[in-house]
């Protein structure tokens, strides 16, 4: 469809909203809002535009992602990649922020990524994409 222009927001089901917030304001996201709605949400926001609806519903808190973890692969979205500038310097604020980098930096041909876990064990990506694709 030529309509889409882009990703208006990513929805994370959360268990502890003030958890999340603490994790995701150490990325750089300002909370806007929440929780509002019949299906309580908050939101936050990076300067850079991406936008975060957290899904304040989880019943437990969980130690495990069950598209990630568990031997048997379900369909569904297993990740959001965040493009920066510098992954060097994304390692090294993560690193600040005592934030535990679960893969990473790797290459691929695209580029260069790392990978940690918000509160929830949702993967957050971060990737640096090379000048020129060599695929």
């Amino acid at each position: 469809m030529k309509e889409i222009t882009r990703v208006n927001h990513i929805g994370l089901r959360v268990f502890d909203l003030a958890t999340t917030r603490e994790f995701y304001e150490k990325l750089g996201f300002k909370f806007i809002v929440g929780p509002v709605g019949p299906e309580p949400i908050a939101v936050m926001e990076h300067p850079s535009g991406v936008n975060l609806n957290l899904i304040l519903n989880a019943k437990e808190k969980t130690d495990i992602n069950q598209l990630m973890d568990v031997p048997t692969k379900y369909a569904g979205y297993t990740h959001v990649a965040l493009e920066v500038t510098d992954i060097h310097s994304v390692k090294s604020q993560l690193d600040e922020q005592a934030i535990v980098i679960t893969e990473g930096p790797v290459e691929f041909p695209s580029g260069f990524s790392l990978f940690i876990r918000d509160p929830d064990k949702n993967v957050v990506e971060f990737h640096q994409p090379k000048k020129e694709h060599s695929w």
